[in-house]
C-alpha cells in the first residue's frame, strides 16, 4: 500500500468507535535465567528476574485498536478473583473504561502464564473456564452491546474459544449491530462459522479455514476455493477473508470477486497476536469506508509491522507509515495530492473536526511563519497548509526565488508539531484549492485584508470563517534574503 493511501487511512479511523465482543484474557510473562537442574525432578529450576502482564485475548485486540487511535469499548466477563481485577485495570488502562466488563463469581478470569529463559519459552500455563457464560451475564453483555452501538462505528467480534462467543450471544449481538446499520467482523474459532452468519466480514487464518472446510489452503488457487466453499455456507455473510502468514491474504469480497494480497517479505518473522494486529486493521479500515481491498491491504501493512516485532506486540501509526511504500511524487506523507486531500478534508469534516488552512511560499521557514502557524493550529482540530509550487513562487516573487524546491519547503512543512498535512498547488491563489478543499476556517497573517484574500467568497459561502494571526515584526523571508545579499 502506497504512504499516502495509509497516511489517508490512518486519518481516516482516528477516534473511530469500536465495540469488541469477545473473550478476555490474563497474560502474564514470568523471566528468568536456567542454570541448574531440580533435585526433585530431572527438570531446568528457573530463576525469576522479572514479571509482566498484558491483555490476551480480546483484550490484546482492544490494545491494537487503542494504538491506531481508536476509541474501544471492551465487552466481556471476567471472574471475581485477583486476575479478573489486574484484567480490569488493564483494560481501563487501554479503553479509558471496564464499563462493558461483566464479573462473575462463577467462572474464573482466562489466563496464561509463560515462562520464559534467555527468551525462550520453557512452558506455558492456562486457566481456562469449563463452562460457558450463563444466560443471565448474556442479558449483560446485550445490554452492554446495545448501549455502546448507539454511539460506534463497528462491531467486531474476537472469540479466543473460552465460552463468551455463544451462539445465542453473537447472534443477537450481530443482529443488534445490523439493526444499528453498523458492519460486523468476526475473528472465529472452533468448528461451525454458522453461528457468525449475517456478519460483514468474518477472517480465519489459513489453518482454521482449511479445519472449518476441510480443504487445502496452500495456494492462492487453494485459498480462493475455500473461501467459495466457506462463503456457500454463510447465506447472510457478506464477505469472507483468510490471512495466509508469509503467503499474505485472500479475499471473497460482497459481489463475489476473489482478491490476492501479497505480503512483503520480512528479516524477522514472530506471529504472535499479528491476527488481532490484522483485524484492528481491516474493521477500522472498514469502519471509515474503505472498500474491503483497501481494508484487507492495510491489515496486511499493519500485520506486517506486527510480525516484525518480538512477542505480542500492538503496533503506532507511524510505524505503518514507515513501513508503507514511498510514493513517487510525495516527499513526506504528509505531503498529500489535491484529490486525495480534499478526501481526507471531507473525512475529517463528517467526523466532526473543524478543518483550518493557510497558504503561503514559505520559502526560508522563520520565527514569523512559526508563529502565524502555531496561531493557525490553535483555531483548528485539523491544519492543512497549501503551499505554493515553484513555478508559482518563481511567478510571484521572481527569477530568483524560491531559494528552496518545493520539495525541500514541503518536508519542512510537513515535520512541524502544528501542520498536519501539506498540499502543494501551481496557480498563483489558493482560492481553487480552498472550494476543493472546503475548510471551516482560513488563518493568515494580520498584513492581509480578511475580505480580500483569494478564497475569501468561499470562506463566507459556505458560513466558515477567517481569522487573521498576529505577526512578528519585521520578520519575512524577504527580508532576510536582502540581508544576505548585502552581507555577500
Amino acid at each position: 500500500m502506497l504512504r499516502e493511501r495509509a497516511a489517508h487511512l490512518l486519518a481516516a479511523i482516528q477516534n473511530r468507535r469500536a465495540v469488541v465482543l469477545g473473550d478476555l484474557l490474563y497474560d502474564s510473562f514470568v523471566y528468568g535465567d536456567t542454570h541448574r537442574i531440580s533435585r526433585e525432578a530431572p527438570v531446568p529450576i528457573l530463576s525469576e528476574k522479572r514479571r509482566t502482564a498484558m491483555l490476551g485475548g480480546a483484550g490484546n485486540l482492544a490494545r491494537n485498536l487503542s494504538s491506531l487511535g481508536a476509541e474501544v469499548r471492551l465487552i466481556s466477563v471476567a471472574g471475581n478473583d485477583a486476575d479478573g481485577e489486574a484484567a480490569i485495570d488493564l483494560v481501563k488502562a487501554a479503553c479509558g473504561d471496564a464499563k462493558g466488563v461483566v464479573r462473575t463469581p462463577e467462572r474464573p478470569t482466562p489466563s496464561k502464564i509463560r515462562y520464559v529463559s534467555n527468551n525462550q519459552q520453557m512452558f506455558c500455563v492456562d486457566r481456562d473456564p469449563v463452562e460457558a457464560v450463563q444466560a443471565h451475564t448474556v442479558s449483560d453483555l446485550l445490554d452492554h452491546i446495545k448501549e455502546a452501538l448507539e454511539t460506534s462505528d463497528i462491531l467486531i467480534v474476537s472469540d479466543y474459544g473460552r465460552g463468551v462467543v455463544t451462539r445465542e450471544l453473537v447472534q443477537a449481538a450481530i443482529a443488534l449491530a445490523r439493526d444499528a446499520g453498523k458492519p460486523v467482523s468476526v475473528d472465529p474459532r472452533g468448528h461451525d462459522y454458522s453461528r457468525y452468519d449475517g456478519a460483514s466480514i468474518i477472517k480465519p487464518n489459513a489453518g482454521e479455514l482449511e479445519e472449518e472446510t476441510g480443504l487445502r489452503v496452500s495456494s492462492d488457487e487453494d485459498a480462493a476455493t475455500a473461501l467459495k466453499a466457506l462463503k456457500a455456507q454463510l447465506s447472510r455473510t457478506q464477505a469472507v477473508m483468510v490471512t495466509r502468514g508469509g503467503a499474505g491474504m485472500t479475499l471473497l469480497d460482497e459481489s463475489g470477486a476473489i482478491h490476492h494480497h501479497l505480503s512483503r517479505s520480512r528479516d524477522v518473522y514472530d506471529v504472535s497476536g499479528a491476527g488481532d494486529t490484522a483485524l484492528a486493521g481491516l474493521s477500522l479500515a472498514m469502519a471509515a469506508g474503505a472498500s474491503l481491498k483497501d481494508a484487507m491491504e492495510f491489515a496486511d501493512l499493519a500485520a506486517g509491522v506486527a510480525v516484525g516485532k518480538p512477542g505480542t506486540a500492538t503496533v503506532s501509526p507511524e510505524e505503518i507509515l514507515d513501513a508503507a511504500q514511498a510514493g513517487e511524487e510525495a516527499p513526506d506523507w504528509r505531503v498529500m495530492s489535491r484529490p486525495a486531500m480534499a478526501e481526507l478534508s471531507a473525512d475529517w469534516r463528517e467526523s466532526g473536526l473543524k478543518v483550518g488552512f493557510t497558504n503561503g511560499c514559505f520559502d526560508l521557514l522563520h520565527p514569523g511563519h512559526l508563529s502565524v502557524l502555531r496561531h493557525a493550529a490553535s483555531v483548528c482540530d485539523r491544519l492543512i497548509v497549501g503551499l505554493n509550487a515553484d513555478a508559482s513562487v518563481k511567478r510571484l516573487k521572481g527569477e530568483n526565488r524560491p531559494i528552496n524546491d518545493q520539495a525541500t519547503r514541503a518536508t519542512m512543512l510537513a515535520s512541524l508539531e502544528m501542520v498536519d498535512r501539506v498540499v502543494i498547488f501551481d496557480e498563483d491563489t489558493p482560492a481553487e484549492l480552498i472550494s476543493e478543499i472546503r475548510p471551516h476556517v482560513m488563518i493568515k497573517g494580520a498584513d492581509y485584508v480578511a475580505d480580500e484574500l483569494p478564497g475569501a467568497d468561499f470562506i463566507r459561502q459556505s458560513g466558515g470563517e477567517i481569522v487573521l494571526a498576529p505577526l512578528m515584526d519585521g520578520l519575512s523571508t524577504t527580508n532576510i534574503v536582502n540581508r544576505l545579499r548585502q552581507d555577500g
